[in-house]
């Protein structure tokens, strides 16, 4: 960096709802040295995005409500603009998103935001979780979050939207890591991470790959 100062690490965590990713960034920050800023949907969703443009980067896939899809791009420039900006002063960030192009139109959304992160140092972890550990989650439901997520019924065991994360999510699934929250604790699926960090990086990263696709979109 130009001051001298060393980036901080960059972990962003992708995967559907309910599929654990807030709890194994509450992980990292109770457990990993130094602190560890947690950027993300859920800050972004309660804490940034006006009440009437919500559910902005939570927008689920299906091309559902076409005057937010269309500021979604932008909302997640910004995040990820800011994530930059953490890191490039020094401070560790832990980001949990769910990425997905299945939008009225393709944005290509995820090699945009790779792109923005570009010479920092970046862990892409894939959070997968099996849809009937999903199901259970949001049937037990989340306390201060009731009727937040969709729920299972006789008719519908699994609703159709929560499949299409479930089919979504996870493409073009280029990971530096994967963990599976329906084998692993959030503590252990930390303790994968950190072992992860720990090997050093290793060329080219999932981020590099998927900025390089940006590039080949857009090579202005």
């Amino acid at each position: 960096m130009k001051d001298g100062r060393n980036p901080g690490q960059v972990i962003i965590l992708n995967g559907a709802p309910r599929s654990g990713k807030s709890s194994i960034a509450e992980a990292i920050q109770e457990t990993f040295d130094g602190p560890w800023m947690s950027l993300g949907v859920d800050t972004y969703m309660e804490r940034v995005t006006p009440r009437r443009y919500l559910p902005g980067i939570g927008l689920r896939p299906g091309g559902e409500l076409p005057e937010i899809e269309a500021l979604v791009p932008l909302f997640y420039a910004a995040l990820y603009e800011s994530i930059a900006a953490h890191s490039r002063l020094g401070l560790n960030v832990v980001a949990d998103v769910g990425h997905h192009d299945a939008y009225a139109e393709p944005r290509h959304i995820l090699p945009d935001c790779a792109r923005r992160l570009l010479g920092l140092p970046v862990l892409f972890v894939g959070v997968r979780c099996r849809i009937e550990t999903i199901m259970e989650r949001r049937n037990r439901g989340q306390p201060g979050r009731e009727g937040r997520y969709l729920t299972g019924s006789g008719a519908e065991p699994v609703p159709h939207q929560v499949l299409a994360w479930q089919r979504e999510v996870h493409r073009p699934g280029i990971y530096d890591l994967a963990v599976d929250t329906s084998l692993a604790t959030p503590e252990e699926c930390a303790a994968l991470i950190r072992k992860r960090l720990g090997s050093g990086p290793r060329a080219p990263t999932a981020f590099q790959r998927l900025a390089a696709m940006a590039r080949a979109s857009y090579p202005d």
